[in-house]
Parts: C-alpha cells; structure tokens; sequence
C-alpha cells in the first residue's frame, strides 16, 4: 500500500510544483521586463500593486481548494449531485458575485486604492494603471483557479499543470511584446498577465470535450450553509497568499519610512523571488489535498497521515535546497532584477535575501500541515495556522523588530514569524493525533 500512495503522491505534488512554479512567474516575468524597461520606479510600482494580485490569487484558491475538496469526499462517497451542487456554487461565489465586485472595484476605485497602498507622486499613475488593469481581470483569475482545483481533483493533475504552464508562458509572450515593441509600459504588463487565466481555462476545457469530467454545472439555489462550509476549508489557502499581500503592504509601508523608494525596490526582489519559492511549496500542499481529502472521506486515516508526512519530507527537503542555491548565487539573482546596476539596490537586496530566505526551512511544513488539517476537515486549527502566518505573527514581528533593527529588523520578521508558527504546526498536529 505504502509505494502506491508514494508513487500517486509524487505523480500528483510533481505536476503541482511545476504548475504552481509556472503560475508564480507572471509576477516574476512582470518584474523582470518592468525592471528592464522602467528600472527602479517600475519596479516600485509593481512591488506596490502586486499584493492585490495576492488577494486575488488567495481568494480563488480559497473558493477553488476548499469546494474541491468536498467534492472529492463527495465523490469517494458516491454522492454525485451534491458534488455538482458543491462546483456550482464555487463558480458562482467566485466567477460571478466576488469577480464582478472586484471587477467594479478596479474600475472605479483604482487610484484610491493605489495611495492607500503608499504610492506618491510618479509612481502614483504607473500603480493605479496596473491596479485597474489586474482587477478588471478578476473574474478570470477566480473561475481559473477554481476550475485549476476541481481537474486536479478530479484525477487530472498533468492537465491542471498544463493549463497553468501554459498560460505562465503565455503571459510571458505578451510581457516582452506588450512592454518593448508596443511600449505599453504598466499597462501591457497588467494586460500580458491578466489574459494568462484565460489561456489557461482554454486548455483545461479539454477536460469537458474528452467527457472525463465528474463536475456539472446543476439546477440548484445557492446554498449559503455549503458556501461557508467549504469557503472555511479552504480558508487557510487564502490566508497563504494574501499574507504575502499583507506583508507587502505592511513591509512596503514600514521600509519608505526607512528606505524611502529604494528599499521598497530592493524588497521587490526579494518579495518576488520569494513568490517563487513560496509557489513550490503551495504546489506541494495543492498536490496533497486530494489524496488527503478521499482518504479522508473513505474514513482511512493511515493513508491521510501517510500522505501528509511524505509531504512533509519532501518539503523540508526543498527548504535547505532553496537556502543553499540563495546563499551561493545571491549577486547573480539580484542582477537579473537590477538593470540600471545601482550598487545601493544591490546590496540591500542581497542581505534580504540572505536574511529572509532563513523562513523557507519552516515554510513548508506550515503550509503542508495547514493543508493537511484543511482536508480532514479540521478547519479551525488550519486557520490558526494560517492566520498567525499571515497577519498576527508578522505583523508582530514586522513592527516590532523594525523599531530597533531597522531594515534588518525588516528582513528577520519573516524567519522569525515561521519560526514561531512551526511550534503552533507541531501543537496542532499533536492535538488531532491524541
């Protein structure tokens, strides 16, 4: 039994790491060509911008990873139209009532959110194009995620990955002729990711016409009860990627007043390379829940626990393979972002990353035993989890450790704060095995 759930557990994380990894690069593709056609305001702008995307991002892997998994113990339990029910809903919540309120939003209220976020002057205008841009895209980036989840679920991971890898390279396509030849600056970087999602969709219809698909759309009333229940198991992913928002928003805030501009660049490549990493390990707990979810639902709690400390392993193992590759090739990733060679960017970038980069040792296992609790339908502990991550415990260590270490206090509140969580992981996980 054990080299079967190991060989499904490395065919499932494997197809979710690269697709995961795929999908974090339409920031890091925008950051890239940004940095080289607008330097460090650009870069500024985009580092601003970027944790609404976060927002986005998390709100869709929240609706999309939590219906997801109780339509895989809807479907290990042989009740079908409870698991149409459970997808239609999702899209719903996420392509119709949350896409079009961001979609407004971004339309509207694109400039007011841009100053609330710290931008000023002539970076002002550059934050708010790419703001609007991003948010009218919502809808596309919801139902994508939600659809991403339920073809993983549905024993789809190679299509799911596909979907994300394509529209990753998409995305990239467009970046450079949106940026250098049509020299449409903000905008066409916004534009280049926004339309990633639908390149996506368009390749996971594939699972529609080859009729493998076990989700339908059904003739039902939206039920607010299953919504909250599925939304709270999913409600950890959420915290995952909006605490990236929020420790941009807080960290932006915190580094002007000590930085000023500079130092938000500098962050914007620590913060993006970071993205990067932090997608592994996501892809990682993406490819777990399945497995967790059905043997959860056909009551085998041997095979969860299997799953979930292989998860484990490998995690760790990623986070010591991540630090050393940081620690040794430093100049040569700051480089990459620092086109215009400002020797001040340079160096606050590189003891960003050596400082920062400490975190990723715990990482992993936080974001796979909150995934874990999530899918045996233990939400409450996996929000505790996930909320001391993402806002309680850095903003704590953010605040505090900044007041008398300044920007080193800056880059230590992230280790710090996963450091803590990992004693919070290790509690919970002791209280569910008791």
């Amino acid at each position: 039994m054990k080299s079967g759930i190991k060989k499904e557990f490395f065919k499932y994380i494997s197809s979710n790491i690269m697709g995961m990894i795929g999908l974090s690069c339409y920031i890091l593709a925008d950051t890239y060509f940004i940095a080289a056609k607008m330097g460090s305001q650009g870069l500024t702008s985009l580092n601003l911008a970027i944790s609404m995307y976060s927002f986005i991002n998390g709100l869709g892997l929240m609706i999309g990873i939590g219906a997801a998994t109780r339509f895989g113990i809807y479907r290990s339990q042989s009740r079908q139209k409870e698991a149409d029910e459970t997808f239609t809903s999702a899209v719903f919540l996420g392509g119709g009532l949350c896409g079009i309120l961001l979609l407004v939003a971004g339309a509207f209220g694109a400039e007011q959110l841009a100053f609330l976020l710290g931008a000023r002057g002539e970076i002002l205008p550059m934050t708010t194009v790419y703001l609007r841009t991003i948010l009218c895209f919502s809808p596309c980036f919801l139902l994508n995620n939600i659809f991403l989840a339920f073809v993983r679920n549905d024993k789809a991971p190679q299509l799911a990955m596909a979907g994300m890898l394509l529209g990753s390279l998409a995305n990239i396509v467009m970046d450079y002729i949106f940026i250098f030849p049509m020299d449409l600056g903000m905008f066409g970087a916004a534009f280049a990711t926004g339309t990633a999602p639908v390149v996506s969709m368009i390749v996971l219809l594939l699972h529609k016409i080859k009729k493998k698909n076990h989700f339908h759309l059904s003739r039902v009333l939206v039920p607010v009860k299953q919504m909250i229940h599925f939304c709270s198991l999913g409600v950890s992913a959420l915290i995952n990627e909006i605490s990236s928002g929020i420790v941009l928003i807080v960290f932006n805030l915190l580094i002007l007043r000590l930085e000023g501009d500079m130092g938000v660049a500098a962050y914007g490549i620590v913060a993006n390379l970071a993205l990067v990493v932090v997608s592994i390990f996501t892809g990682i707990s993406q490819g777990v829940q399945p497995m967790i979810s059905r043997f959860h639902g056909k009551k085998d709690k041997k095979g969860a626990w299997q799953v979930y400390k292989y998860g484990i392993i490998v995690s760790v193992g990623f986070g010591i393979l991540l630090l050393l590759c940081v620690l040794f090739f430093t100049p040569q990733l700051v480089e990459v972002f620092n086109s215009e060679h400002d020797p001040m960017l340079a160096r606050m970038a590189e003891e960003g990353l050596h400082l920062y980069f400490i975190g990723f040792l715990f990482v992993g296992v936080n974001i796979i035993t909150a995934a874990y609790l999530a899918a045996i339908e233990e939400a409450a502990k996996s929000f505790r989890i996930s909320i001391f991550r993402g806002m309680i415990g850095i903003l704590f260590f953010a605040l505090g450790l900044s007041a008398v270490f300044q920007m080193k206090g800056i880059w230590i509140a992230f280790p710090c704060t996963e450091a803590a969580a990992l004693f919070l992981s290790w509690n919970c996980i002791r209280k569910e095995r008791a």
